[in-house]
């Protein structure tokens, strides 16, 4: 088989090897790109399979909770197709690695690299990524993950479907009460739990988008003071937890409903797939329609 100059451009690309060791490991691999991969990192030529510049905005979320309900971890995994992202090997990937989160008490993303995927075992976390990579043909990235360890309450979870995931601190509370706190986080998506955690810096461009809007009514300096004061209050109360109202009763706010149990949020954490990831929007109709006019 010939061996292109794309070929060994792409195999460059994907491995950071130089172009000679390329194009001689495709002669032997008879133009394999995978094969050609494999036989690299078997060698040593290969330092890693350069599919980490594609976007990979789909995955799954994947969380686990000690026996005792005081801790548990949570992770977001992202590949480059929800097809993939279905997949046992990814999901089962991505369970494993949460589970080593927790158990480990895993800081940074650094030490995959040192710890093993599965107990007794020697291929680390980070080897078996690459693994995955090679075998599943798309860039798969461990974006973040985070722990939550209660000092005095327990840790509440909530997962919608592999998408949205959410642990939160809770004290005073009952199981099904932390269930129910974690659902109306994951559907309400409040920025902290109370008004004090609001970073400064937001609540004054809010306040300066309000100003602004205000005086635009042409209305006296106070009244406009006022305006302003009632629409940050109205702000606050819809991105903070405690403020806002709650999904399965929306005529109480979920602070009051912890007040009636005594419970407190100390803090919580929320993971949606791809949020913050800024995606190749593709249209498939027109894609279709540019090959069919094409040919």
């Amino acid at each position: 088989m010939q061996i292109t100059a794309s070929m060994v451009k792409e195999l460059r690309d994907r491995t950071g090897a130089g172009m000679m060791e390329c194009k001689k490991v495709l002669t032997k691999s008879n133009g394999d790109m995978d094969v050609a991969i494999e036989l690299m990192r078997k060698s040593g030529l290969a330092k890693a399979d350069k599919r980490a510049s594609r976007i990979a905005a789909e995955g799954v979320i994947s969380s686990v909770v000690s026996a005792d309900g005081s801790q548990a971890a949570i992770i977001e995994v992202n590949c480059e197709t929800d097809f993939v992202s279905k997949g046992d090997d990814f999901r089962n990937f991505a369970t494993s690695v949460v589970s080593q989160v927790l158990v480990k008490s895993l800081t940074s993303l650094e030490d995959f690299g040192q710890t093993p995927l599965i107990e007794g075992e020697q291929a680390s976390i980070e080897q078996v990524r690459q693994e995955l990579v090679a075998k599943i043909g798309e860039n798969i990235k461990i974006r973040r993950f985070e722990r939550v360890l209660s000092k005095g309450g327990q840790v509440g979870h909530y997962l919608h479907g592999n998408r949205i995931g959410v642990l939160i601190d809770i004290e005073g509370a009952d199981q099904a009460l932390a269930k129910d706190i974690a659902m109306h986080i994951a559907a309400s998506r409040p920025l902290c739990v109370t008004e004090n955690e609001v970073p400064k810096t937001l609540l004054e461009k809010e306040k300066e988008i309000f100003s602004a809007q205000a005086q635009a009514s042409g209305k006296p300096a106070n009244i406009i003071e006022k305006m302003v004061q009632g629409r940050l209050k109205k702000y606050l109360g819809e991105v903070t937890l405690l403020g806002q109202p709650f999904v399965k009763d929306p005529n109480q706010t979920v602070g009051k409903l912890l007040l009636q149990s005594d419970a407190r949020v100390q803090r919580f954490v929320r993971f949606e797939v791809g949020e913050g990831i800024e995606k190749k929007t593709e249209n498939f109709a027109e894609e279709v329609m540019a090959q069919v006019k094409g040919g």
